[in-house]
């Protein structure tokens, strides 16, 4: 047998449990068994070579004993009955990293107990996971999971709303609650988590001298694959139910179902989505985009204390403020925010970079915030005149977008403008009682 072979079955051994260096050491001696004058040199390496909370793929396990020519020549010298043995150890929970030691994550050790976990049957879980992609074959609606929708934006293009159903959105929901909502994400980030919001990521940037806005391009479907399992991974699990995990969250496109829209999308972004991709419309995917945009906002908001400046995001809008000296800093750190970027692989979208003094509108999430944060001047004055006309000329005069429940529609509406200055939304409420509502 070729010293390539012994290799892939030391490999396929060395994952087989915990990756830390007593438990390496021990399946290393297990399966080399006297091959080795000294393992725990070669375990030494292993752990200094690739992160210690995290393991590597197979691949890379692979090729890095590889390139150990010590262990390429012990395994040569070897006949057929002393190659490394394959250890087939249960797989365990690995350990939590210490900041997270206290969090109540499932114990789920192996794919029967994550099965049992989610209330499902055997073929039920392999099918919902699709490890193998192979939803991007369906062509029949009944045996696909998602559901597809497209809208327009702004810009003219379109935007793929990927919705997952019911049975499906069920098990994501349970991932979301008693899994993924018990790891909080950077303090950066304000979307999608609870107690944050738009306010709370405007805050620190109000009434700043200068303002600048950037914006992450597609950033859901930018999270890499392998990464979503690798966070699954850093909590413990075992690497196949970590991949199982990971493909119960993510999504194969079918393009014989996706619709003529799908056709017009440019070649980069179809490809990306005939693979493993973070759906935009799965209960999961804002949570796990937070938590694998871990880094991403560690080094921004090392950069941002760098040069003393204030820095925040809310999804794909990354926003930072300072005084004055901003606005000259400002192209060095487009670059470096977009080397960053790339480096964890995202990518800006330049022609939503956007820097704005004190003598201009400054706006973030739609928020105006040059002194408090306020709603924009032209939407209070639009729904300011909207009341204005239903007292005069009754609601459904104005319903021109054929709301069903146009009462409830304007009270959404006043509430959010009563969110962001409660004394203009006193002003619309006082309107909202003079309206005469048909019954």
């Amino acid at each position: 047998m070729s010293s390539k072979t012994d290799i892939r079955r030391l490999a396929h051994s060395l994952l087989g449990g915990s990756w830390d260096r007593e438990a390496v050491l021990n399946r290393l001696s297990r399966s080399l068994g006297d091959t080795l004058p000294d393992p725990k040199q070669l375990a030494a390496r292993l752990l200094f070579h690739f992160d210690e909370r995290l393991p590597p793929s197979e691949s890379q396990l692979t090729a890095f004993l590889l390139g150990e020519k010590p262990l390429r020549q012990a395994l040569e010298n070897l006949d057929g009955k002393s190659a490394p043995q394959i250890l087939l150890d249960p797989p365990v929970m690995g350990p939590l990293p210490e900041n997270m030691t206290t969090l109540p994550l499932p114990r789920l050790a192996t794919w029967r107990d994550l099965q049992q976990w989610l209330g499902l049957l055997d073929s039920e879980l392999a099918w919902f996971a699709d490890i193998e992609g192979r939803q991007g074959k369906v062509v029949e609606p009944k045996l696909h999971h998602y559901r597809y929708r497209w809208i327009a934006k702004s810009s003219g293009s379109t935007r793929l709303i990927e919705i997952p159903k019911s049975r499906l959105k069920a098990i994501q929901r349970r991932i979301l609650n008693d899994l993924l909502h018990r790891i909080p994400p950077h303090a950066c980030a304000h979307g999608f988590r609870r107690h944050r919001s738009c306010l709370t990521y405007v805050a620190p940037h109000v009434a700043k001298a200068v303002v600048l806005r950037m914006d992450l391009k597609d950033f859901f479907h930018s999270v890499p694959t392998p990464r979503i399992t690798a966070l699954f991974q850093y909590l413990g699990y075992p690497r196949g139910v970590a991949r199982l995990l990971q493909g119960l969250c993510t999504h194969t496109l079918s393009p014989s179902l996706a619709g003529a829209p799908y056709q017009a999308l440019c070649w980069n972004m179809r490809k990306r989505l005939q693979h493993k991709h973070l759906p935009q419309g799965a209960p999961t995917s804002p949570a796990i985009a937070n938590l694998c945009a871990w880094r991403l906002d560690c080094r921004l908001q090392g950069a941002a204390e760098r040069f003393g400046l204030d820095y925040t995001r809310y999804a794909d809008d990354l926003a930072f403020s300072g005084s004055t000296g901003l606005t000259r800093l400002a192209p060095f750190l487009q670059g470096l925010v977009g080397a960053i970027a790339l480096d964890e692989g995202f990518s800006i979208n330049h022609r939503k970079t956007r820097l704005n003094t004190q003598a201009q509108c400054q706006r973030l999430a739609g928020i105006v915030l040059n002194e408090k944060p306020n709603p924009p001047r032209r939407e209070y004055d639009r729904l300011k005149a909207t009341l204005y006309n239903c007292i005069r000329f009754g609601p459904d005069s104005q319903n021109r977008e054929g709301h069903g429940d146009y009462k409830s529609h304007l009270a959404g509406r006043i509430a959010n403008m009563a969110w962001l200055n409660p004394r203009k939304g006193e002003r619309l409420k006082a309107l909202w009682e003079r309206i005469e509502w048909p019954e």
